[in-house]
Protein backbone atom coordinates (compact mmCIF):
# COMPACT_ATOMS: atom_id res chain seq x y z
CA UNK A 1 0.00 0.00 0.00
CA UNK A 2 1.50 3.10 -0.97
CA UNK A 3 1.66 6.11 1.82
CA UNK A 4 -0.49 8.69 1.94
CA UNK A 5 0.66 11.76 0.28
CA UNK A 6 2.54 10.10 -2.10
CA UNK A 7 2.09 9.22 -6.02
CA UNK A 8 -0.04 6.08 -5.68
CA UNK A 9 -0.81 5.06 -9.62
CA UNK A 10 1.05 5.90 -12.67
CA UNK A 11 -0.60 4.96 -16.55
CA UNK A 12 0.12 5.48 -19.90
CA UNK A 13 -1.02 5.59 -23.10
CA UNK A 14 0.31 5.69 -26.45
CA UNK A 15 -1.18 7.16 -29.57
CA UNK A 16 -0.93 7.72 -33.42
CA UNK A 17 -1.88 10.35 -34.81
CA UNK A 18 -2.10 11.15 -39.02
CA UNK A 19 -0.83 14.33 -40.16
CA UNK A 20 -3.06 16.06 -41.57
CA UNK A 21 -3.73 19.83 -43.96
CA UNK A 22 -6.80 21.01 -43.93
CA UNK A 23 -8.40 17.93 -42.83
CA UNK A 24 -6.95 15.57 -45.18
CA UNK A 25 -4.47 12.65 -44.68
CA UNK A 26 -1.04 14.31 -46.16
CA UNK A 27 2.46 12.90 -45.55
CA UNK A 28 5.15 15.80 -44.57
CA UNK A 29 8.61 16.27 -44.39
CA UNK A 30 11.44 18.41 -43.86
CA UNK A 31 15.12 18.65 -45.50
CA UNK A 32 15.89 15.38 -43.83
CA UNK A 33 13.00 13.21 -43.18
CA UNK A 34 9.62 12.26 -44.14
CA UNK A 35 6.92 11.16 -42.07
CA UNK A 36 2.90 10.52 -42.20
CA UNK A 37 2.23 10.11 -38.24
CA UNK A 38 3.38 11.76 -35.07
CA UNK A 39 3.25 9.92 -31.76
CA UNK A 40 1.65 11.09 -28.65
CA UNK A 41 2.45 9.60 -24.63
CA UNK A 42 0.20 10.30 -22.51
CA UNK A 43 1.30 9.93 -18.16
CA UNK A 44 -1.12 10.31 -15.69
CA UNK A 45 -0.28 10.25 -11.91
CA UNK A 46 -2.33 10.18 -9.21
CA UNK A 47 -1.68 10.72 -5.31
CA UNK A 48 -4.61 11.58 -2.64
CA UNK A 49 -7.51 11.50 -5.06
CA UNK A 50 -5.62 14.16 -7.62
CA UNK A 51 -3.97 13.98 -11.23
CA UNK A 52 -1.27 15.22 -13.28
CA UNK A 53 -1.45 14.78 -16.48
CA UNK A 54 1.60 14.96 -18.88
CA UNK A 55 2.62 14.13 -22.43
CA UNK A 56 5.20 13.82 -25.44
CA UNK A 57 5.38 13.53 -28.75
CA UNK A 58 7.38 10.09 -29.51
CA UNK A 59 7.12 6.48 -29.95
CA UNK A 60 4.72 3.83 -28.77
CA UNK A 61 7.89 2.41 -27.11
CA UNK A 62 7.91 4.91 -24.53
CA UNK A 63 4.97 3.18 -23.10
CA UNK A 64 7.41 -0.13 -22.72
CA UNK A 65 10.11 2.29 -21.00
CA UNK A 66 7.65 3.72 -18.42
CA UNK A 67 6.04 -0.12 -17.67
CA UNK A 68 9.23 -2.01 -17.37
CA UNK A 69 12.07 0.62 -15.79
CA UNK A 70 10.82 3.89 -14.39
CA UNK A 71 7.26 3.32 -12.59
CA UNK A 72 9.53 1.69 -9.59
CA UNK A 73 10.93 5.07 -9.42
CA UNK A 74 7.62 7.15 -9.71
CA UNK A 75 5.23 5.01 -7.17
CA UNK A 76 5.57 5.69 -3.69
CA UNK A 77 7.68 9.19 -4.25
CA UNK A 78 6.57 12.63 -2.86
CA UNK A 79 4.93 14.40 -5.57
CA UNK A 80 5.95 17.86 -4.15
CA UNK A 81 9.96 16.65 -4.95
CA UNK A 82 9.83 16.32 -8.77
CA UNK A 83 13.67 17.34 -9.20
CA UNK A 84 14.72 13.94 -6.93
CA UNK A 85 12.04 11.76 -9.10
CA UNK A 86 13.92 13.48 -12.38
CA UNK A 87 17.35 12.29 -11.12
CA UNK A 88 16.00 8.48 -10.26
CA UNK A 89 14.53 8.21 -13.18
CA UNK A 90 17.59 9.68 -15.51
CA UNK A 91 19.82 7.27 -13.32
CA UNK A 92 17.32 4.12 -14.24
CA UNK A 93 17.95 4.09 -17.80
CA UNK A 94 21.44 4.83 -17.46
CA UNK A 95 22.45 1.97 -19.33
CA UNK A 96 19.27 1.57 -21.87
CA UNK A 97 21.33 5.06 -23.09
CA UNK A 98 19.42 8.57 -21.53
CA UNK A 99 18.49 10.65 -24.81
CA UNK A 100 16.07 9.82 -27.22
CA UNK A 101 12.74 7.29 -26.01
CA UNK A 102 14.17 7.49 -22.73
CA UNK A 103 14.30 10.83 -22.42
CA UNK A 104 10.83 11.58 -23.69
CA UNK A 105 9.52 8.64 -21.28
CA UNK A 106 11.02 10.75 -18.39
CA UNK A 107 9.63 13.90 -19.83
CA UNK A 108 5.62 12.94 -19.77
CA UNK A 109 6.47 11.72 -16.58
CA UNK A 110 7.81 15.27 -15.14
CA UNK A 111 5.42 17.48 -17.02
CA UNK A 112 2.82 15.39 -15.56
CA UNK A 113 4.32 15.44 -11.83
CA UNK A 114 4.74 19.15 -11.86
CA UNK A 115 1.06 19.21 -13.01
CA UNK A 116 0.16 16.93 -9.94
CA UNK A 117 2.35 19.36 -7.60
CA UNK A 118 0.97 22.66 -8.53
CA UNK A 119 -2.93 20.48 -8.14
CA UNK A 120 -1.83 19.96 -4.67
CA UNK A 121 -0.74 23.38 -3.76
CA UNK A 122 -3.82 24.83 -5.40
CA UNK A 123 -1.73 27.23 -7.47
CA UNK A 124 -1.39 27.40 -11.63
CA UNK A 125 1.97 25.87 -12.91
CA UNK A 126 2.74 29.34 -13.95
CA UNK A 127 2.16 30.46 -10.80
CA UNK A 128 4.47 27.95 -9.25
CA UNK A 129 7.17 29.03 -11.76
CA UNK A 130 7.37 32.57 -10.68
CA UNK A 131 5.44 33.18 -13.60
CA UNK A 132 4.59 37.07 -13.84
CA UNK A 133 2.96 37.71 -16.91
CA UNK A 134 0.32 35.24 -18.62
CA UNK A 135 1.44 35.50 -22.88
CA UNK A 136 4.35 34.81 -24.52
CA UNK A 137 5.08 35.31 -28.47
CA UNK A 138 4.66 32.83 -30.58
CA UNK A 139 5.56 31.95 -34.49
CA UNK A 140 3.81 29.75 -36.95
CA UNK A 141 5.48 26.74 -38.11
CA UNK A 142 5.19 24.36 -40.86
CA UNK A 143 5.48 25.21 -44.43
CA UNK A 144 6.81 21.19 -45.18
CA UNK A 145 9.01 20.72 -48.34
CA UNK A 146 6.00 18.50 -49.55
CA UNK A 147 4.30 21.49 -49.87
CA UNK A 148 3.32 22.91 -53.25
CA UNK A 149 4.19 26.50 -53.96
CA UNK A 150 0.55 27.25 -53.24
CA UNK A 151 0.06 25.49 -50.10
CA UNK A 152 2.75 27.13 -48.74
CA UNK A 153 1.53 30.39 -49.57
CA UNK A 154 -1.78 29.31 -47.75
CA UNK A 155 -0.68 28.29 -44.94
CA UNK A 156 2.22 31.01 -43.73
CA UNK A 157 -0.05 33.78 -45.22
CA UNK A 158 -2.96 33.03 -43.39
CA UNK A 159 -1.02 32.64 -40.41
CA UNK A 160 0.16 36.68 -41.44
CA UNK A 161 -3.41 37.44 -41.70
CA UNK A 162 -4.15 36.17 -38.26
CA UNK A 163 -1.85 38.35 -36.52
CA UNK A 164 1.73 35.84 -35.70
CA UNK A 165 4.42 38.31 -36.21
CA UNK A 166 6.59 35.38 -37.44
CA UNK A 167 6.42 32.01 -39.20
CA UNK A 168 8.57 29.54 -40.15
CA UNK A 169 9.20 27.32 -43.14
CA UNK A 170 10.95 24.06 -43.62
CA UNK A 171 13.95 23.96 -46.80
CA UNK A 172 16.78 21.46 -47.70
CA UNK A 173 14.94 18.24 -49.23
CA UNK A 174 15.58 19.96 -52.49
CA UNK A 175 18.00 22.66 -52.48
CA UNK A 176 17.50 24.13 -55.74
CA UNK A 177 14.23 24.85 -55.12
CA UNK A 178 14.85 26.72 -51.64
CA UNK A 179 15.60 30.10 -52.92
CA UNK A 180 12.33 30.34 -55.02
CA UNK A 181 10.04 29.07 -52.15
CA UNK A 182 11.75 31.35 -49.34
CA UNK A 183 10.95 34.08 -51.97
CA UNK A 184 7.38 32.83 -52.40
CA UNK A 185 7.20 32.71 -47.97
CA UNK A 186 8.18 36.39 -48.25
CA UNK A 187 5.30 37.30 -50.71
CA UNK A 188 2.81 35.27 -48.94
CA UNK A 189 3.35 37.19 -45.88
CA UNK A 190 4.49 40.53 -46.69
CA UNK A 191 7.49 42.65 -45.51
CA UNK A 192 6.63 43.36 -42.04
CA UNK A 193 6.21 39.58 -40.62
CA UNK A 194 9.07 37.76 -39.96
CA UNK A 195 10.57 34.96 -41.54
CA UNK A 196 12.47 31.79 -39.91
CA UNK A 197 13.59 28.74 -42.19
CA UNK A 198 14.94 25.53 -40.72
CA UNK A 199 17.17 23.26 -42.95
CA UNK A 200 16.62 20.25 -40.47
CA UNK A 201 20.62 20.17 -40.46
CA UNK A 202 20.43 19.46 -44.36
CA UNK A 203 23.06 21.34 -45.67
CA UNK A 204 26.86 21.64 -45.64
CA UNK A 205 28.40 24.26 -43.91
CA UNK A 206 29.43 26.08 -47.36
CA UNK A 207 26.14 25.06 -48.77
CA UNK A 208 24.53 26.77 -45.27
CA UNK A 209 27.08 30.06 -45.70
CA UNK A 210 25.68 30.51 -49.41
CA UNK A 211 21.74 29.87 -48.43
CA UNK A 212 22.41 32.33 -45.56
CA UNK A 213 23.39 35.25 -47.99
CA UNK A 214 20.76 34.55 -50.35
CA UNK A 215 18.10 34.54 -47.50
CA UNK A 216 19.39 37.59 -46.44
CA UNK A 217 18.23 39.78 -49.43
CA UNK A 218 14.72 38.08 -48.66
CA UNK A 219 15.11 39.53 -44.71
CA UNK A 220 15.32 36.16 -43.26
CA UNK A 221 16.34 37.10 -39.16
CA UNK A 222 16.40 33.18 -38.36
CA UNK A 223 18.23 30.12 -40.06
CA UNK A 224 17.60 26.77 -37.83
CA UNK A 225 19.66 23.83 -37.96
CA UNK A 226 21.49 24.95 -41.05
CA UNK A 227 23.91 22.11 -40.83
CA UNK A 228 23.49 19.32 -38.23
CA UNK A 229 23.09 20.23 -34.81
CA UNK A 230 26.32 17.87 -33.75
CA UNK A 231 28.12 20.13 -35.99
CA UNK A 232 28.51 22.09 -33.31
CA UNK A 233 32.17 23.34 -34.63
CA UNK A 234 29.66 24.23 -38.35
CA UNK A 235 27.45 26.24 -36.83
CA UNK A 236 29.68 28.03 -34.62
CA UNK A 237 31.53 29.07 -38.31
CA UNK A 238 28.07 29.77 -39.45
CA UNK A 239 27.42 31.96 -36.85
CA UNK A 240 30.59 33.63 -36.69
CA UNK A 241 30.01 34.16 -41.12
CA UNK A 242 26.85 34.58 -41.78
CA UNK A 243 24.57 37.71 -42.22
CA UNK A 244 24.62 40.07 -38.82
CA UNK A 245 20.74 40.18 -38.62
CA UNK A 246 20.27 36.26 -38.40
CA UNK A 247 19.84 34.60 -36.29
CA UNK A 248 21.25 30.96 -35.69
CA UNK A 249 19.33 28.42 -33.60
CA UNK A 250 19.76 24.82 -32.59
CA UNK A 251 18.85 23.04 -29.46
CA UNK A 252 15.50 20.80 -30.12
CA UNK A 253 17.41 17.48 -30.14
CA UNK A 254 18.78 18.01 -26.51
CA UNK A 255 17.86 15.51 -24.07
CA UNK A 256 20.10 15.95 -21.35
CA UNK A 257 21.70 19.32 -19.18
CA UNK A 258 24.88 18.73 -20.53
CA UNK A 259 24.02 18.92 -24.23
CA UNK A 260 22.88 22.52 -23.80
CA UNK A 261 26.00 22.72 -21.52
CA UNK A 262 27.78 21.85 -24.76
CA UNK A 263 25.98 23.48 -27.19
CA UNK A 264 26.34 26.90 -24.98
CA UNK A 265 30.18 26.23 -24.05
CA UNK A 266 31.07 25.85 -28.23
CA UNK A 267 29.42 28.83 -28.77
CA UNK A 268 27.24 27.34 -31.59
CA UNK A 269 24.10 29.41 -31.50
CA UNK A 270 22.75 32.88 -31.33
CA UNK A 271 19.43 30.95 -29.81
CA UNK A 272 18.98 28.23 -27.88
CA UNK A 273 16.08 25.82 -28.48
CA UNK A 274 14.42 23.42 -26.38
CA UNK A 275 11.86 21.09 -25.83
CA UNK A 276 10.12 19.95 -22.73
CA UNK A 277 8.60 16.70 -24.18
CA UNK A 278 11.97 15.16 -25.15
CA UNK A 279 14.72 17.65 -22.55
CA UNK A 280 13.38 16.10 -19.10
CA UNK A 281 9.60 17.91 -19.28
CA UNK A 282 9.42 21.23 -16.91
CA UNK A 283 13.01 20.28 -14.88
CA UNK A 284 15.29 19.58 -17.69
CA UNK A 285 13.26 22.80 -19.66
CA UNK A 286 14.10 24.94 -16.59
CA UNK A 287 17.44 23.56 -16.47
CA UNK A 288 18.65 24.55 -20.30
CA UNK A 289 16.89 28.13 -19.43
CA UNK A 290 19.41 28.57 -16.83
CA UNK A 291 22.44 27.01 -18.79
CA UNK A 292 20.81 29.68 -21.68
CA UNK A 293 20.93 32.34 -19.20
CA UNK A 294 23.69 32.37 -17.66
CA UNK A 295 25.40 32.08 -21.24
CA UNK A 296 23.54 35.15 -22.34
CA UNK A 297 21.75 33.42 -25.30
CA UNK A 298 17.99 33.84 -25.49
CA UNK A 299 15.88 30.83 -25.34
CA UNK A 300 13.19 29.67 -27.88
CA UNK A 301 10.67 26.65 -26.89
CA UNK A 302 10.23 24.12 -29.54
CA UNK A 303 6.92 22.62 -30.41
CA UNK A 304 4.54 21.29 -28.02
CA UNK A 305 2.72 24.91 -27.50
CA UNK A 306 0.37 23.79 -25.43
CA UNK A 307 2.86 23.20 -22.40
CA UNK A 308 5.78 25.92 -23.43
CA UNK A 309 3.02 28.64 -23.38
CA UNK A 310 3.55 28.33 -19.60
CA UNK A 311 6.85 28.08 -19.64
CA UNK A 312 7.45 30.43 -21.91
CA UNK A 313 5.91 32.93 -19.69
CA UNK A 314 6.61 32.39 -17.01
CA UNK A 315 10.34 32.32 -18.08
CA UNK A 316 12.17 35.91 -18.33
CA UNK A 317 14.59 34.39 -21.24
CA UNK A 318 12.16 32.62 -23.53
CA UNK A 319 11.53 34.69 -26.45
CA UNK A 320 8.97 32.62 -28.51
CA UNK A 321 7.14 29.57 -28.42
CA UNK A 322 6.99 27.54 -32.18
CA UNK A 323 3.13 26.92 -32.62
CA UNK A 324 3.76 24.18 -35.01
CA UNK A 325 0.89 22.83 -37.40
CA UNK A 326 0.80 19.48 -36.37
CA UNK A 327 1.17 19.44 -32.68
CA UNK A 328 -1.44 22.67 -32.21
CA UNK A 329 -3.75 20.49 -34.11
CA UNK A 330 -3.33 17.46 -32.04
CA UNK A 331 -3.54 19.23 -28.48
CA UNK A 332 -6.69 21.00 -29.70
CA UNK A 333 -8.07 17.35 -30.59
CA UNK A 334 -6.76 15.82 -27.23
CA UNK A 335 -7.13 18.63 -24.32
CA UNK A 336 -9.21 21.26 -23.19
CA UNK A 337 -7.84 24.33 -21.40
CA UNK A 338 -5.10 25.06 -23.48
CA UNK A 339 -3.68 28.47 -24.37
CA UNK A 340 -5.11 30.38 -26.50
CA UNK A 341 -3.70 32.15 -29.71
CA UNK A 342 -4.39 36.13 -29.57
CA UNK A 343 -2.56 39.38 -31.16
CA UNK A 344 0.85 36.97 -31.91
CA UNK A 345 1.10 35.84 -28.57
CA UNK A 346 -0.40 32.68 -26.60
CA UNK A 347 -2.04 33.51 -23.84
CA UNK A 348 -2.29 31.18 -20.70
CA UNK A 349 -5.20 31.11 -18.46
CA UNK A 350 -3.84 31.42 -14.05
CA UNK A 351 -6.79 30.46 -12.35
CA UNK A 352 -6.57 26.73 -13.34
CA UNK A 353 -4.77 24.30 -11.01
CA UNK A 354 -1.53 22.81 -12.56
CA UNK A 355 -1.13 23.69 -16.18
CA UNK A 356 -4.71 23.83 -17.11
CA UNK A 357 -5.07 20.85 -20.13
CA UNK A 358 -7.83 18.40 -19.28
CA UNK A 359 -6.94 15.16 -21.53
CA UNK A 360 -10.34 14.55 -23.94
CA UNK A 361 -9.69 10.28 -23.67
CA UNK A 362 -12.98 10.02 -25.38
CA UNK A 363 -11.93 12.06 -28.35
CA UNK A 364 -7.98 10.52 -28.81
CA UNK A 365 -9.69 7.06 -28.67
CA UNK A 366 -9.65 6.14 -31.81
CA UNK A 367 -5.45 6.96 -32.66
CA UNK A 368 -4.93 4.65 -29.56
CA UNK A 369 -2.06 2.06 -29.84
CA UNK A 370 -1.61 0.86 -26.81
CA UNK A 371 -2.39 1.36 -22.92
CA UNK A 372 -0.67 0.50 -19.43
CA UNK A 373 -2.70 0.94 -15.94
CA UNK A 374 -1.49 -1.12 -13.12
CA UNK A 375 -4.09 -3.55 -11.15
CA UNK A 376 -4.12 -2.29 -7.52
Amino acid sequence: MTEHGRVSRVSVSAYSVPTTTAGEAQPESDGTAKWDSTGVLIVEVEADGRTGLGYSYTSPAALAIIRGVLAPHIIGTDPLAAESTFWAMAGAVRNLGWAGVCASAISAVDIALHDLRARKLEVSLLQLLGGSVTNVMAYGSGGFTSYSIPELHNQLGSWADDGLRAVKMKIGSAPVDDLERVRAARDAIGPKVQLFVDANGAYNVKQALGFAAHFEDEDVTWFEEPVSSDDLAGLRLIRNRGPAGMQIAAGEYGYTPQYFATMLGAGAVDTLQADATRCGGVTGFLRASTLAQAAGIPLSAHTAPAIHATLGAALANVVHVEYFHDHAQIEAAFFDGGPTLSGGDLQVFRASAGHGLTFKRADAERYLVEEWSPVE
